[in-house]
């Protein structure tokens, strides 16, 4: 009971900009999980291989990689409802083309500008909270927000999968697969009319001027946000590159170690985002009995033995148990240590840490690629991965000592400590 009053009376603190905004959340991540889980069929559908798909995926990433710093940038300069308006429509629109285009020049292209796009939504959503909320807040809301947008996406990958297998029974493969992205783009576009409804207040005379004499050199040598900006950044590269060994290759390490079909893999990936959705909500009270650094470190140290247990059984549901553990763990600290980077970084600031620490997360994650698929070559389906979930393991504790050992001292206001005491 105390648990539901605790966040029932955080949910209805929250303003008129962010229920609008976890609104649009809920339809943006719906769309994007149907489109997501059955775009590559539609690839395979229109009788192009594997090359590809892994094409399609790469420039995606490259492209959202190289927007990232100018979109948080914009967003800091422009006002997050307008970066987020034209994030959320071109990007709806984007997916609209590309669920009927079949030449292959253009299948590249569209999925480049499905990463320039859609990284402006992506850098100004969380700004948009944190301006939008006080700090006793905001452990809670970025723990709800992540938490809806992973059962937003569940849904949509579940939806996504349904709706195709539906409409086979009407159609050919490819139209029924064809429908289905429509529809995912159409959720998505249907996200756009919250944001439409942000009510967003123009910066004082103050702020104004602070934007104007902003320039790269002041933020690079004197500004103590960039220097923060760094120090997190540096904290997300280590686990970055961990996850970067392991997370996209969990499917093929089930398949590959244990002959696990594509069902079963599905079920325990599924169970894994939404014991993750289930973990952010806890980790407030974690957060409220250790603090906010404490709680992070905490977090991502229980996940290790359970990362390790899934390197080194050998029976399915073991594996399963130790995936499940270790990916709720591991990622209920992410909307506690993105609190704490928004309540140490100036606004005027805060569109540019979030496309920072993420391009440095994606940076990690894009360049472990061979070097993960080339050690399980090497060395086999049982050793191969052993080795690698090892090293993401080492990553891990590195990534946890260093975010312990330079944010002991920067722990959250004392007014928001209090709050949370009183809650």
């Amino acid at each position: 009971m105390a648990f539901y009053k605790e966040w029932a009376n955080q949910i209805k603190g929250y303003n008129h900009n962010i229920k609008q905004a976890i609104l649009a959340n809920v339809y943006t991540q719906i769309g994007f999980g149907i489109f997501m889980v059955i775009y590559n069929f539609y690839i395979r559908e229109l009788g192009f291989t594997e090359i590809i798909n892994g094409q399609v995926i790469s420039l995606t990433a490259l492209a959202t990689a190289l927007i990232l710093v100018p979109a948080g940038i914009i967003s800091d300069r422009a006002g997050r409802k307008k970066a987020m308006l034209i994030g959320a429509v071109t990007t709806g629109i984007v997916l609209l083309f590309r669920s009927v285009i079949e030449v292959q020049s253009l299948l590249l292209l569209f999925a480049f500008l499905t990463g320039l796009t859609s990284a402006f939504l992506q850098v100004s959503g969380i700004p948009w909270l944190a301006e939008n909320s006080t700090p006793e807040q905001r452990v809670h809301l970025f723990s709800i927000h992540f938490a809806v947008m992973t059962g937003a996406n569940v849904i949509g990958n579940l939806s996504g999968g349904i709706l195709t297998d539906l409409f086979t029974l009407f159609t050919s493969p490819l139209n029924s697969i064809r429908i289905t992205l429509l529809i995912g783009g159409v959720f998505f576009l249907i996200g756009v009319i919250p944001i439409t409804r942000f009510k967003e207040t123009k910066p004082s005379p103050t702020q104004e001027r602070k934007l104007k004499k902003a320039s790269f050199n002041k933020m690079f040598f004197k500004n103590d946000s960039f220097k923060m900006i760094f120090l997190f950044a540096f904290a997300q590269l280590l686990i970055g590159v961990g996850a970067g060994l392991v997370i996209p290759y969990l499917n093929l390490y089930f398949a590959d170690r244990f002959l696990a079909s594509n069902s079963v893999i599905g079920f325990i990936i599924s169970m894994g985002q939404a014991a993750t959705a289930v973990a952010m909500i806890i980790g407030p009270m974690v957060v409220r009995k250790v603090g906010e650094v404490r709680a992070v470190v905490i977090l991502q140290l229980l996940s290790l033995p359970f990362l390790l247990l899934t390197a080194y059984t050998e029976n399915l549901w073991l594996a399963a148990v130790g995936f499940l553990f270790r990916q709720a763990l591991m990622n209920a600290g992410n909307p506690i240590q993105m609190s704490l980077m928004m309540s140490k970084v100036d606004d005027s600031m805060k569109g540019l840490a979030n496309s920072i620490n993420q391009m440095v997360f994606n940076v990690g994650w894009a360049t472990m690629g061979p070097v993960s698929t080339g050690i399980v070559i090497k060395y086999g389906a049982y050793w191969g991965y052993a080795l690698v979930f090892s090293i993401t393991a080492s990553l891990y504790l590195i990534g946890s000592v260093y975010f312990y050992l330079v944010f002991r001292n920067h722990n959250k206001t004392k007014r928001a400590a209090s709050a949370i005491k009183a809650v």
